[in-house]
């Protein structure tokens, strides 16, 4: 660790959201990253790249420009090109962070991110989104844990992370020639395979638990449907991930036994027992996991086949 009275180099830093049709959340968060980028004792600037083709948040980030914001148009579909727009508009910075267009940070997130990465010289840093909802939910949505993401403790080494919250140095991504992959543009999942192979490549990731962002759930995903989706994409998504990291063959063959005997014991089967010991005791947090471990289940078991789910579909027009 570096001493206390030891002086900070000088970086440069890019902060990055993505967004599409979304230009009323932009007018919420552009204001606390502008004023955290002015604030940061190193050169920063904000990237929002719009993933609309009809540049829906121009006029939005436009409005910022004075306060060094920078609008990037990325027409091409899915979230893996605007991230990857990102990294490009980032070209010669030292670290980008990437957040959601619909967080919003705590005072001193991007100073503490920047801090820790001084600090332990690793080649990611993660830290926490925590979630309220907009209103009133209903009973089952309370009680499942989607919504309640884990703390760990700062300096904690993590296997993978999302890019709601995410630090990355761009020398070690130039190091190794990683990008985000398109294969999971429009299935989200492209942060998952990211990190997972950056840690594969010998990285550490580590997480900033002083580094805050917070969301707020809109009501049409505070939702039991919404959740399950959620959850079969996701287990699909760590199982397409998976077996794209396998290097042969025969580890492709190994990797996909294992995630079939996973998801039909501890997904399927347990969920199923959840499911009904949740019922039958009243109990809606252990329902809740039933559910959501059977849902994942399902998705795992369609990567390992290399089916592919997708949660949302563009809005045509």
């Amino acid at each position: 660790m570096t001493e206390a009275s030891a002086p900070k180099r000088r970086l440069k830093v890019v902060v990055a959201a993505a967004t599409y049709r979304r230009p009323e959340l932009l007018r919420s968060l552009l204001p606390a990253l502008a004023a955290q980028a002015a604030s940061l004792e190193h050169d920063c600037w904000v990237v929002i790249v719009d993933n609309d083709p009809e540049e829906s948040g121009r006029s939005v980030a436009a409005s910022w420009a004075q306060r060094g914001v920078e609008y990037v148009p990325e027409p091409r579909p899915g979230i893996a090109a605007a991230r990857n727009r990102a990294l490009l508009s980032a070209a010669g910075a030292d670290v980008v962070v990437f957040v959601d267009d619909d967080e919003t940070p705590d005072p001193h997130w991007l100073e503490s991110l920047v801090d820790a990465w001084l600090e332990w010289g690793c080649a990611a840093v993660a830290g926490p989104v925590i979630s309220s909802f907009s209103g009133p939910v209903a009973a089952w949505v309370e009680a499942c844990s989607t919504f309640r993401r884990p703390r760990l403790a700062s300096g904690t080494i993590v296997g993978g992370a999302a890019t709601n919250n995410l630090l990355l140095d761009l020398s070690v991504l130039a190091r190794l020639d990683l990008r985000f992959d398109d294969r999971f543009g429009l299935t989200g999942g492209s942060d998952t395979m990211l990190t997972h192979t950056l840690v594969r490549r010998g990285q550490v990731i580590r997480w900033c638990d002083e580094a805050v962002m917070r969301e707020t759930v809109p009501a049409e995903r505070a939702t039991r449907e919404w959740v399950l989706r959620r959850s079969e994409r996701t287990g699909n998504v760590w199982s397409r991930v998976k077996v794209s990291l396998a290097e042969t063959s025969r580890e492709r063959a190994l990797v996909r036994v294992r995630l079939i005997l996973r998801a039909l014991a501890l997904r399927s089967l347990a969920g199923a027992v959840r499911t009904l010991l949740g019922t039958a005791r009243h109990d809606l947090a252990l329902r809740s996991k039933g559910e959501i471990d059977m849902a994942q289940g399902r998705g795992v078991l369609r990567g390992a086949f290399g089916h592919v789910v997708v949660e949302y579909q563009r809005s045509k027009g």
